[in-house]
């Protein structure tokens, strides 16, 4: 699924391929397991897909939200939000350093390995940094921290402050944490390639970790479609309204976006392409999914694919992506 446009237009939207075309993944011949035609479900511009870590833009909307609101500080110390969570107070770890990938944390904490609710807090909580805080790292545990300290400050959990401060207020009813029973499909997520044994996936959320803490995480865990997406877009672009709507203030919006950005990536060629170079921002996730905004043409590109289905493959190829960026960005340029 594609979409892409400029300033006020959507100038392409287009579906192709299956939402579902596999039951499940042949280990020894390496292949997909087809489903009869009949049961394949085909590509709709209207099919949602599990955004994977596009899920993270959406935790850091919310956290300059509160940002703008004078709640929360953008260098405050996680600590003074979270005094429960030794290991963030005691190395002094801040909002901007989550927000920007620089608290030293590990990529990744198996959460989903852990008995229960109880366990996967208590490890996030005593999990210290194992990098210098000030350098990059990109990090799941980040925005994981990120969700805690919203849903303590505000007492709502991160699904509700997403639906009433950005999607209800956007029209984007078709973005939401899941199930969402008619998304496209995922993965036959088994070990040893995945870190859980699930089967088939569809409508619920690929992430291990996200469904590990019940399919509402900081990280991963949203579904949308194309369209919804193209709202997204087109809020930021303008500033932080659409129609009557005001999600953000237009400098908390360049916060969002200025180089290094907080949540967002900025000019990364390996999947902007050529949309990169001029202060481009945007994010993949894993299941095939990303988004770029181009301040400087007011240009927005949307790619959205199951490309782990029937299963994931490492490292994943972004060059579809990049391309993609390529031919809008040239596209705009008239070349």
């Amino acid at each position: 699924m594609l979409v892409a446009g400029r300033g006020p237009y959507l100038a392409v939207e287009e579906a192709a391929g299956w939402a579902v075309r596999y039951a499940s993944y042949d280990e020894e011949k390496d292949t997909g397991v087809e489903l009869p035609p009949r049961a394949r479900v085909p590509m709709t511009t209207d099919t949602p897909f599990d955004l994977a870590s596009l899920t993270k833009l959406f935790t850091s909307v919310a956290a300059v939200q509160q940002i703008e609101r004078g709640t929360l500080g953008i260098d405050a110390r996680i600590g003074a939000y979270l005094p429960d969570f030794p290991a963030a107070a005691r190395h002094d770890l801040t909002v901007r350093q989550l927000l920007t990938h620089t608290s030293g944390l590990r990529p990744e904490l198996p959460l989903y390995d852990r008995a229960d609710d109880a366990e996967r807090l208590e490890a996030l909580r005593a999990e210290p940094p194992v990098g210098v805080p000030g350098t990059y790292c990109y990090s799941d545990l980040n925005l994981l921290l990120l969700q805690h300290v919203l849903e303590r400050l505000t007492s709502r959990t991160l699904d509700v402050l997403v639906h009433d401060g950005i999607t209800r207020p956007l029209g984007m009813t078709a973005t939401r944490f899941g199930p969402c029973p008619e998304a496209a499909a995922t993965e036959d997520q088994r070990r040893p390639w995945a870190k859980a044994d699930r089967g088939m996936l569809r409508g619920v959320v690929h992430d291990e970790n996200a469904w590990a803490l019940g399919g509402v995480a900081g990280h991963a865990g949203l579904f949308s479609t194309g369209r919804d997406l193209a709202v997204f877009c087109r809020t930021l672009l303008s500033g932080g309204s659409y129609g009557p709507a005001r999600i953000l203030g237009p400098d908390f919006v360049e916060l969002l976006l200025t180089p290094p950005g907080l949540g967002f990536g900025v000019d990364q060629p390996w999947f902007m392409g050529e949309l990169a170079g001029r202060g481009a921002a945007g994010h993949t996730g894993f299941t095939g999914t990303s988004l770029v905004l181009d301040p400087v043409t007011d240009t927005f590109l949307v790619l959205l694919a199951n490309t782990v289905h029937p299963r994931r493959r490492t490292p994943p190829d972004s060059r579809p992506r990049a391309a993609a960026g390529t031919r809008v960005a040239r596209a705009v340029r008239g070349a």
